[in-house]
Formats: C-alpha cells, structure tokens, sequence
C-alpha cells in the first residue's frame, strides 16, 4: 500500500490522500482503525473523513459502498485502485493529527485506510510537503520525503511530525541513538535536556537488560496552552506538553520528565510485551483484556521510580508524586467494590472518563500501586536482592522478545517464579478484589523507612458534613455520611445557615443551606457526622531510621538516596 499525502491550504486543516493498493480480488474490503493502541476506547476516526473516492488503473471511477462506519466496498476487478479521501487534522494530543501553517504532524493510525489481507506487506509513504520541512519520524526514510514501513501495523505505530522549526538534539546509550525532537519553544538548553533523559535511559536499559530499538524518537510538542498528554510508539513516542514557556520552572519540566520515562518504559511493556488479547491488535472493536494493570499500571510506577533510582528526582520529588497516587486512591470510592482486573475489562466503557460514582477505579493508579505493593513484598523477602525488576525482565524473556503475548495467568505464574510462592492472597484480593491497601502499605512502609498516616480533610464540609464543593457546586457526597440522601451531585450552594459566601466553621453541629437545584430552590439542614469522611493516607520519611530502613529505602530507590 502506497500512500500520497499532500494539503493545499493548511489553516483549512484538511489533508489530502490518494491510496495506492494493488488488490488481490473484486470487491475490495477497505478499512478505517476506529481506535488506536494507548488509549483503549473506539474513537471512530472515520468521522473526520470526506471526498472518499476510487479509480482504477485507467483513471475510470469506481462504484464505493459504505459498508460499516469504518468500511467500504469497491467494485472493482482485480489490479490496481487509487483510493483518495480528505482527512480533516485539527486534533492536537499526543494521539491525533494536525495540520496548520506551522507543521503537520500525523498519527497515521487516525487516517489510513488499509486494506485487512495485507496488514503484514510493507508500506510506502510519499509527502509532498514545503522544501524547508524537515522530517521527524521513526519510519525508515527511502528518499526525499518517502518513508518505507514493514508492515501496516508498523506504519500506524509510527507517527511523523515535520515543519521548518524542528530542534533535535540526541544522545547516545548503548548502542541506541535516542533523538530528541521538540517542535515549538522548550527553554532547557540540550545539555540539560541529554543529562536527565541519559539517566532514566541509562537505569532503564540496566534494568531490562537490553533496548529492542537501534534508534528511538522522543517526539514533543511544547505548546503555548496548558496541555498534558503521551503516547507510546513501535520506536518513538509522542508528548504533547503546556503551557512551553513554564517548562523553565521545575514543576512543568518535571511533568515532562514523568510521561518521557513512563512512555519510554512502553516500549518495552505494552509495545511488544502486549496481552494475548490485543496479539495482534484488532483495529475494528474492542480488545478487552483484564491486565491493564500490568500495560499502564506497571509502567506507571516504573515511570516515577526510573526517575528516582537514576537521581533525575529528589527524594522528595519521587514521594510527592507517590503521594498523588495515593490521595487519588483514597478519594475514589470505587476502590471499594471495583477490582484494578475488573476496571481493566472495563477501559472499553468508561477508562477515559470520571464515571458514576463509586463504580471504578483507575488502572494507571491502582495499577500503580498494586506494582509498588509487590516489588516492597518481594524486596523484604529476599532482601532487596529481587525485586518487580526480576518478574518483568522474565516477562519480557518469556513473552516480550518474541511478541507471544500473555494473559492474567501468565504473570501471576511469572510473579509466583520469583517470589518463589504462590501469590494467591496477592492476586485474589489486590488484583482481583477491593482490599484495602492499607492493610499492605503500613507494615510495608514502615520496613522501608517511611511512615504512613492518615489525613484528614481540612474542608469542615468535606471531613465533618460529607460533601465535596467546587465554586460551590456539590461534586461528590460520601457514602453513609450525612449529607447522602439530602445532597444531589450538581447542586449549587447559594447560602449557609442565611449568609452568603460564609465558610463553614469548625465547630458548627449542623448547617443549612440554600441551594439551587436543577432550577428549583430548596433549603437543606444538615447534621455534622461523627465519623470523618474524605480522609487519605500520606507517606513522608522517618526521621530516625534504623539501619536496616535505611539499608531497605537506599536499596529501592537508590541514587534519590544517595
């Protein structure tokens, strides 16, 4: 498959394509993806298509039947068909397309047709773009502005970004060429740029024992906006990080060194040691699988934690972040009847959004720290000489170099290898139940010279009455606190007890509010509660560690130690 790809008036953000596909037998079957690895929800491109036409060889017009959303049938005879379309690119994250007057920049998993026999046959793209342009990929490059991949899968695994005002900057590790490609306004000099993406490189590579790419492409675009966003590649990644002009100040380039170590991490977890279920992917419907908390969960701990071990993050840097999964945990009710196993099933239907309340929970988060409450398990057991590096280099030996896939069973067996014990607590009531963490993490901690307390909201409304605000609207009400029943997620707080913009005062045993329901009016009396509501747990360091915390937290996050 060939495919032509030009635009005419970029602020109209319309690409052009004209396919070119040698077809095997009549009635050609022609398909859209209606989603794309990393972000596990059907998108439905096909919307942002227009103008869909076919010719054959001669330039004659061919009959196209809509046969799905996604689908189209041609009447054609055997032999060659030019398939051309418009595609409207005015999407910017980390996972779409855009076009303007600055650059264009594809996914090409969003707008390319492909034809379902001949997924595995190689692919040519032909750009016709201004003579300054320079080309930011990791697709094989076979000339000017034609670029060469193995196969479809590899093609839509392999975004490009291409403008006159590319930076590059590369570093070496190994023997990988790692290619820093930043389109828009990044302040950090190079040499900051190569010391920090060096050393989560470099601890990531030690750890899993090889790199399965001789050159990678970290693809970032710093724009002017508030903006938080990445996606994993076949041997690139793209980022999509804002406003640029505060990634001067760490907070912001913290951000940015967070999602490269996470994504980087991808490639080896998710990009080619992949659940069974999405081997290969099926880009028409849902792949549901149940390990979403190894894909994103794993990564995402690792991703904080490379960061840390390598000295990228302080000490205090890595526990606040450690502290955000926390507080996220404990804010969210569905830790209490939905499963990390479960939620993972469930990406499909609602991953992407906050849900109703109470259902689910997150996979990156709980994911997070269900990989945080075994990598401490094992760690205390043998003594800090195995650790959840053992189980994913093994995971990556079993099922990652040769793309075999896994299942649920297959990482618990992996786990079970290393701990030398059956898991079966573990996974029953971590990863398949709703335990309570806490009931892991204290005595964890503690061994790791870290202390966990609980914390209490210091909102009266939140801790005493039972009830979330946000510019005094009611965002979520604690279950079997005192304002469920009276209290409906949406009203809007008008007055407490008469008075206007009054805050609620500590020692207050009950309130009444006027609220704004809907459009009707309505006074609520609420009683404080004697149980506290909206509380977290929080870790921070002991400050008189005995030896063998110290021996245990140096040993698991090493140079943030050091």
């Amino acid at each position: 498959m060939i495919y032509n790809i030009s635009f005419d008036k970029a602020t109209t953000h319309f690409l052009n394509f004209k396919v070119v596909i040698n077809a095997q037998k009549t009635n050609l079957l022609l398909q859209l993806p209606n989603w794309r690895p990393g972000r596990y929800q059907i998108q439905n491109f096909a919307k942002r298509i227009k103008n869909f036409q076919a010719t054959d060889e001669k330039g004659n017009s061919i009959e196209v039947q809509k046969k799905s959303k996604s689908s189209w049938e041609l009447s054609n005879l055997p032999g060659e068909v030019t398939i051309s379309y418009q595609y409207f690119a005015f999407a910017m994250d980390a996972g779409n397309t855009w076009l303007d007057d600055e650059q264009v920049y594809i996914n090409f998993i969003n707008c390319c047709i492909y034809d379902p026999s001949q997924m595995d046959a190689a692919c040519e793209v032909i750009l016709d773009l201004p003579k300054n342009y320079k080309i930011a990929s990791g697709l094989n490059s076979i000339g000017h502005d034609r670029l060469l991949a193995p196969s479809f899968y590899q093609l839509v695994d392999s975004p490009l970004f291409a403008s006159d005002s590319l930076r590059k900057v590369v570093y070496q590790w190994a023997s990988t060429t790692y290619n820093i490609w930043i389109q828009g306004n990044n302040p950090k000099s190079d040499e900051e740029l190569v010391q920090d993406f060096k050393a989560f490189t470099k601890k990531q590579v030690e750890v899993m024992g090889e790199f399965p790419c001789p050159e990678y492409h970290f693809l970032i675009q710093c724009l002017p906006y508030k903006h938080y966003h990445g996606v994993e590649h076949w041997n690139s990644t793209v980022i999509t990080i804002g406003p640029s002009s505060e990634l001067a100040d760490r907070k912001l380039y913290k951000e940015l060194l967070g999602v490269s170590s996470h994504e980087l991490f991808h490639t080896w977890n998710v990009i080619r040691l992949r659940p069974k279920e999405m081997t290969p992917y099926n880009f028409q419907t849902e792949n549901y699988h149940t390990t979403g908390f190894v894909t994103e969960g794993v990564t995402t701990y690792y991703g904080d934690l490379f960061l840390a071990r390598s000295g990228v993050f302080s000490l205090d840097e890595y526990l606040g972040e450690l502290n955000k999964l926390l507080k996220r945990h404990y804010e969210n009710e569905g830790r209490k009847a939905y499963s990390v196993a479960e939620s993972s099933f469930d990406l499909w239907l609602d991953g992407y959004e906050k849900g109703i309340p109470g259902r689910k929970v997150s996979i990156y988060n709980e994911g997070a720290l269900a990989a945080l409450i075994l990598d401490l398990t094992i760690r205390q057991k043998f003594n800090n000489k195995k650790s959840l590096d053992d189980i994913m280099r093994l995971m990556w030996q079993r099922h990652g170099q040769n793309m075999s896939g896994y299942d649920y069973n297959d990482y618990k067996a992996a786990a079970e290898s290393i701990y030398e014990e059956d898991l079966d607590n573990y996974f029953k009531e971590i990863i398949s139940g709703s335990a309570q963490y806490e009931s892991y993490l204290a005595n964890l901690f503690q061994k790791f010279g870290l202390s966990f307390k609980k914390c209490f909201s210091e909102k009266v409304e939140e801790r005493h009455f039972g009830f979330r605000l946000n510019e005094n609207i009611v965002t979520d009400i604690a279950p079997e606190s005192k304002a469920e029943g009276l209290l409906s997620i949406g009203d809007k707080i008008l007055s407490i007890n008469g008075k206007k913009s009054t805050p609620i005062l500590p020692e207050l045993t009950k309130i009444v509010l006027t609220i704004n329901r809907f459009g009707r009016e309505l006074s609520i009396e609420i009683n404080r509660d004697t149980k506290d509501h909206f509380s977290t747990f929080q870790v921070s360091v002991i400050k008189s560690m005995v030896a063998k915390q110290q021996q245990n937290i140096t040993a698991w996050l090493e140079e943030c130690i050091a």
